[in-house]
């Protein structure tokens, strides 16, 4: 079957640059792709790169969109090559909503982005208030000491019921995440999430057996075929599963299923379009009804119902 396609990119400008290991980011760039089958109906889609964690840049995914032309077979989604991973998403999750429309489970628990350093101590309370029990904090961006003060001040201040998350975006040292593994055994926190670079997974290996705190990667799995290796591996503890940059839906589907992972699904800051794509893969494929890492509304400035519905308008 043909279908015509329509895509547009665009920008978001966050409230405050979001910092990480990786530097500073300002701007969500992406693109919205629209399917048209032959009676009419209409699947969305979303290419939502993030090139420092291994997908394609935006500029490469406009240019294979352009050679598209204005029409798209089922057999040109599905050979996508793996190179251009967010791409296989877009398409591959556009291509499903015509063929397999589906019901998003509402019941899914989130956790919140808390802003890096000191800002943390007075976002929390607002978070909380929406409901968030949750929270992810980074590290790995201050030096360790002023990070595990202000850590310390959070953490007393966090309800008894609350859970946090670390991520240090592959920003720490052996040294340093071994510092912060002590701190966090004392503490108790959920998970500390990619302590190390992508290409120390063994060394990462060897941390999660010396600790009780629970280790994630993250940035080491961007992709199905990274997860592969990892898994391989041996990886006994969690995963971080960002859909709309690992490749293909129905590979990672697959692919968890036949192997029980214990995995958090998380954003890239895409809009409700690719969300919707990526929690539906998070219903079907979160064993341990862990929060799910999307809490990230409240680092937008415009209202996205109002900008998406002007953005569809052009479509």
């Amino acid at each position: 079957m043909v279908y015509r396609l329509q895509f547009r990119p665009y920008q978001r400008s966050f409230v405050r640059s979001l910092s990480t290991s990786h530097g500073n980011w300002k701007t969500r760039e992406g693109i919205i792709l629209k399917l048209i089958d032959e009676t009419g109906a209409i699947g969305w889609g979303e290419i939502a790169p993030l090139p420092w964690f291994g997908s394609e840049t935006l500029t490469a995914a406009l240019d294979f969109c352009s050679q598209l032309g204005k029409e798209i077979t089922r057999e040109n989604i599905f050979s996508i090559p793996d190179r251009l991973p967010a791409s296989q998403f877009g398409f591959q999750s556009a291509w499903s909503a015509i063929k397999h429309p589906q019901k998003l489970n509402l019941n899914l628990k989130f956790s919140g982005l808390l802003p890096t350093g000191e800002a943390a101590l007075d976002t929390w309370q607002n978070l909380w208030q929406q409901g968030y029990r949750t929270f992810k904090w980074k590290i790995g961006i201050l030096p360790i000491a002023a990070e595990r003060d202000i850590f310390q001040q959070l953490i007393q201040a966090l309800p008894k019921e609350a859970k946090l998350r670390l991520d240090a975006n592959g920003g720490l040292s052996f040294k340093t995440a071994n510092e912060w593994l002590e701190t966090c055994d004392y503490w108790q926190i959920e998970f500390l999430e990619q302590p190390l670079a992508v290409g120390e997974e063994k060394a990462m290996l060897e941390l999660s057996k010396k600790y009780s705190t629970p280790l994630a990667l993250d940035e080491s799995v961007a992709t199905v075929t990274q997860l592969k290796t990892c898994y391989q591996l041996g990886w006994p503890g969690i995963f971080v599963i960002k859909p709309c940059i690992v490749g293909s839906p129905f590979l990672l589907r697959k692919f968890c299923r036949e192997n029980n992972l214990d995995v958090v699904f998380s954003s890239v800051f895409e809009t409700t379009i690719g969300r919707q794509a990526a929690l539906k893969l998070a219903s079907e494929l979160s064993p341990k009804n862990r929060a799910l890492g999307f809490g990230i509304n409240h680092w937008f400035k415009e209202d996205e119902k109002t900008w998406l519905a002007s953005l569809w308008e052009t479509l």
